[in-house]
């Protein structure tokens, strides 16, 4: 990952963008850590599905641990009322 300050980013934000097409850039504010990373879109797309992916799992998850189960024909004759 490119880190880069944020005056230099300001020169140069075009060419830094470019560069997030190909891996992270990393702002940095007067030697701190971190304020901002840029991306590419295609990176942040699977970055927020890999996250969504994690959340379902979970969810899932936890529905399996829930003692209030009731069976499929259960369900569907629930359906059919």
């Amino acid at each position: 990952m490119t880190s880069v300050t944020l005056s230099q980013f300001r020169n140069r934000q075009s060419d830094y963008i470019a560069a997030a097409q190909r891996e992270p850039i990393e702002i940095t504010s007067r030697g701190a850590s971190r304020r901002a990373v840029v991306v590419s879109p295609d990176f942040y797309d699977r970055a927020v599905r890999a996250l969504e992916d994690q959340a379902d799992i979970e969810a899932a998850t936890q529905a399996r641990r829930e003692e209030d189960r009731i069976s499929h024909e259960e369900l569907l004759r629930s359906l059919d009322d």
